[in-house]
């Protein structure tokens, strides 16, 4: 990882400054010492936004599974918790179906 300065980075170029993240370089671009930007090819970037994406996603999994008491409730159950009729709901079903 090579770390340059904003105004060494000007002195290079946009140009140049691509082509060396193309060919895999990383740059960091610093600004009165202190980091401030990362160059990274477009192929990097697209990898670190799927591994972001696998990370979420395992995390989401691992809470569930730490948080799941393995208890389950029934449809009819929860139904009837919120006040809710089966034969109510399929008659609505059947009315939005035929309307559309």
């Amino acid at each position: 990882m090579k770390t340059i300065t904003i105004t060494e980075a000007s002195r290079t170029g946009v140009s140049g400054l691509v082509s060396a993240a193309e060919a895999g370089e990383r740059i960091v671009l610093s600004r009165h010492g202190r980091v401030v930007a990362q160059l990274v090819s477009a192929e990097e970037m697209e990898q670190l936004r799927r591994e972001r994406e696998l990370l979420r996603d395992t995390a989401l999994v691992m809470a569930r599974f730490a948080t799941d008491s393995g208890a389950r409730t029934e449809l009819d159950e929860a139904m009837e918790a919120f006040g809710l009729d089966r034969a109510e709901l399929e008659a609505e079903l059947a009315a939005d179906s035929s309307a559309v």
